[in-house]
């Protein structure tokens, strides 16, 4: 049993953390997804979810992408390959932790 709580600080902790996995499982599940609907699916204030999203954009996990809709700002984002990588391989990692703590 000891390994396998050794094996939960391998996790990555960028995506581990509840706000960024959230985030990460959102643009996962689509191509792109406009700040309005990150908001409303996270449950996050906008200060938090630019933060957040600012992290992972760093780490090369999204791309964001600024401009307008119609005179109104519009800003669209979307998990890079990497990030999708990085999604597909902590998500894997969790499942399988799950299933050994499940024995």
């Amino acid at each position: 049993m000891a390994d396998e709580f050794k094996q939960i600080t391998n996790f990555d902790r960028l995506i581990h953390e509840p706000s960024r996995l959230a985030i990460m499982a959102v643009l996962s599940a689509c191509e792109n997804a406009d700040f309005t609907f990150l908001l409303n699916a996270t449950g996050l204030s906008k200060g938090n979810l630019s933060s957040h999203l600012s992290k992972l954009r760093d780490a090369g996990y999204v791309n964001i992408t600024k401009g307008f809709k119609g005179n109104y700002p519009h800003t669209t984002c979307a998990l890079t390959r990497g990030g999708r990588r990085a999604f597909d391989a902590y998500r894997k990692q969790y499942l399988a932790l799950a299933r050994r703590l499940k024995k």
